[in-house]
């Protein structure tokens, strides 16, 4: 019997709804369906009182989930892709992303296209897409404190109320460099347009194998957005005597002591994505971002009687 997997968020009733309702067309129609909440993959965050909480990112997989599937079903928003990712990235299966909340950028298609989209990968007509991902880890000497996959990025800033930060960087085997700023972004190329742009970096198209280093709020105009061969991972260490605060993919963190480390490298795991028409970066930047739309003239000005 053929194996498929659902993935949705049990906060959205529309998300919920779709579920029930696929998951009986998908078992009328002879296929063993297995169905997970995506809060599986938010890891959730650490405190100063207990800073070892992280799961292997290995161990995210879902209950009845594994790879004799042929791809799974993911029903939610941005966030349910980034946690959907984290779950299904040690199995590589691809995944059909479904939007049912607001942006959708991780998307693939509209809820309202669902059983048409459904249709289609059953019956093979899709390609796949792979995404770069990030392994996240923090150390305190040789201990690893807390890991994470990543899709977006790895984020590393101040508390509130602190004071500017200095973060000692060392890319791959060359000299290591202080930055001043209120943090620092790590992205995928996927993740450049997220909070990374938000902060002035630059997009990156998916294919390119690169990484970006991108300072927050830096105290120099020489403090720029680094673009990076993604086979050189990147340690950070504080050069402050102040905790931080280290969020990856916007749902999942852990405090940061000043004399731990931060290590990011790429992932030997993708996340894999199911494409119904071939990739158009360009068309979901103008669709979901606006960028590139024809330059509209203002009129002419009218003299008034």
């Amino acid at each position: 019997m053929p194996k498929v997997g659902i993935i949705y968020n049990d906060d959205k009733p529309a998300a919920c709804r779709a579920c029930l309702d696929l998951k009986t067309k998908l078992v009328s129609a002879g296929w063993e369906v297995e169905i997970s909440s995506g809060i599986g993959g938010i890891l959730g965050y650490s405190n100063p009182h207990s800073p070892v909480c992280h799961t292997p990112l290995d161990r995210l997989v879902p209950p009845g989930f594994d790879d004799s599937m042929k791809c799974a079903i993911v029903l939610g928003g941005d966030g349910t892709v980034l946690a959907a990712s984290r779950q299904l990235a040690p199995l590589q299966l691809p995944m059909l992303a479904v939007n049912t909340g607001h942006m959708g950028f991780l998307t693939e298609t509209y809820i309202n296209c669902l059983e048409t989209a459904v249709d289609a990968v059953l019956a093979d007509n899709y390609t796949v897409e792979d995404r770069a991902m990030l392994a996240v880890r923090v150390f305190r000497g040789n201990a690893v404190q807390w890991e994470a996959l990543s899709l977006n990025e790895m984020v590393l800033h101040r508390e509130p109320l602190t004071c500017m930060c200095h973060f000692e960087v060392a890319i791959g085997a060359h000299s290591p460099v202080d930055v001043a700023a209120d943090g620092v972004i790590v992205a995928t190329p996927t993740g450049s347009t997220a909070y990374s742009l938000s902060a002035g970096g630059p997009v990156v198209t998916p294919g390119v194998p690169v990484l970006v280093l991108m300072p927050i709020c830096p105290h120099s105009l020489a403090s720029r957005a680094l673009v990076f061969n993604e086979t050189e991972p990147i340690a950070i260490v504080s050069a402050s005597s102040n905790r931080l605060v280290m969020v990856v993919d916007g749902n999942a963190g852990c405090y940061v002591q000043p004399d731990d480390r931060v290590e990011v490298k790429r992932s030997p795991y993708n996340a894999r994505f199911i494409r119904l028409r071939s990739p158009e970066f360009f068309r979901v930047l103008r669709e979901k971002l606006g960028w590139g739309l024809p330059h509209i003239a203002k009129p002419t000005s009218v003299e008034l009687p």
